[in-house]
């Protein structure tokens, strides 16, 4: 589509990257098959040895998958995306790509406990250490910085801390050390605010998430922005890359070695059920931006809760930085505590319409305990750095009128 770069956001989530086929279908076809057969071999060696563009085999690429890779690019203005089959696969990959042993990833310390747990242990296995920050005190960014940091990583949002940084100014420090920045960005969306306009290099979501927003699928992406200059000597490992794929570098490594390698690709059904999730994108984002706002407002007022994380809340202290980054919308997530762990076991228990599991952006609200589920192997002081407390109760605010999503907390916090 010649004209997919003047389309507005909105359009893009439902035109971009289509190509109709023969039939005329104007939905994207499952290609549900493992391998592409081809008229000769040496059409076969052609695409082997990437000179020309072609099916081989569902591990390195398929008809359905190319299609939701295309439109994730458009939609986060890069160059390239390669979909993965979980959120925590295009970390892994991503971060492999770039790092080798006794190299460090410099990122906050407000980060998703799987990837915490990746960073922290898988990684320090293979001798990559990582070194966790507060995302928001950039001064202890640049200090943190030595002749072995690779890389910056950070949220768009922390999960569950639900604290802001400053991109752009992340973006100057990475810029200035000669290093990338990676964003993970599965709290906000390419809707609330594309990775590359706010000077990431490189994008992760779990489409899991909000991209899917039906909690039918597991999904990952990374996003190569073309940005970086992986010529420098810092990377001498990407310089056959770096030669002859210039600014597609990072995706070209990322796809020849690691997710070639590591086979973490995402099923063709799942590629299309991503996609068909894409298209309303933007109409969900704004009703789970709304909706959480109108349920964080309620819950700072009512007596029973000690406290709320939620940036859309005019005395957060996150509040100016993400209405600057995100566009006046503050995503779909937030925390809450009440007394004690105890009490926010009651709550939980006595919610009727929020359902009570792990995971976020689904159309339905939910709701978890953090310290006793995603973070509960870890100790007191590493919860503590992560945001987690014993009574902090996350929400992942759904599509539900929000009266009724109000309705059913007031409900089980006067039942405590």
């Amino acid at each position: 589509m010649a004209q997919e770069q003047t389309f507005h956001f909105e359009t893009l989530l439902i035109h971009g990257g289509l190509e109709p086929g023969p039939s005329g279908a104007t939905t994207v076809p499952i290609v549900q098959s493992s391998s592409f057969a081809h008229e000769t071999a040496e059409d076969l060696e052609d695409i082997f040895r990437g000179r020309k563009a072609g099916q081989i085999y569902t591990r390195l690429n398929n008809p359905t998958t190319e299609s939701l890779e295309r439109r994730l690019a458009l939609l986060e203005g890069g160059v390239a995306a390669i979909a993965t089959a979980s959120g925590m696969a295009a970390i892994s990959t991503a971060v492999l790509t770039i790092l080798r042993s006794g190299d460090e990833i410099l990122s906050s310390s407000s980060l998703f406990g799987g990837t915490y747990s990746l960073f922290r242990d898988t990684l320090a296995n293979y001798g990559i250490t990582s070194r966790f920050v507060d995302p928001t005190d950039l001064a202890a960014f640049e200090q943190a910085i030595n002749e072995n940091t690779r890389l910056i990583f950070v949220e768009t949002i922390g999960n569950p801390k639900m604290d802001v940084p400053d991109i752009a100014a992340l973006s100057g420090i990475a810029r200035r050390a000669g290093i990338p920045l990676m964003v993970d960005a599965t709290v906000t969306s390419p809707y609330l605010a594309r990775g590359r306009d706010l000077g990431a290099d490189i994008v992760i979501h779990s489409t899991s998430k909000f991209i899917n927003g039906t909690g039918s699928v597991i999904g990952g992406a990374v996003i190569d922005n073309g940005t970086f200059d992986w010529g420098s000597p810092l990377f001498p490992h990407f310089e056959p890359f770096a030669k002859k794929y210039r600014q597609f570098a990072f995706s070209a490594r990322l796809r020849k070695l690691m997710h070639k390698d590591f086979g973490a690709c995402p099923a063709p059904m799942n590629s299309f059920l991503l996609t068909e999730g894409i298209e309303t994108l933007g109409l969900r984002m704004e009703r789970h931006c709304s909706n959480a706002l109108e349920l964080a407002g309620f819950l700072r007022n009512h007596p029973r809760v000690g406290w709320v994380n939620y940036p859309g809340l005019a005395d957060s202290p996150f509040h100016a930085i993400a209405g600057r980054q995100f566009g006046n919308r503050y995503g779909g997530v937030l925390t809450f505590g009440v007394a004690s762990q105890e009490e926010s076991f009651r709550l939980i228990n006595a919610l009727k319409l929020a359902r009570n599991l792990a995971n976020i952006g689904d159309a339905k609200t939910l709701v978890i305990h953090p310290a006793s589920t995603i973070c509960v192997d870890y100790s007191p002081e590493q919860r503590t750095l992560l945001g987690v407390s014993d009574e902090m109760i996350r929400v992942s605010v759904g599509l539900e009128h929000h009266e009724d999503i109000i309705r059913d907390f007031s409900q089980a916090l006067d039942s405590l």
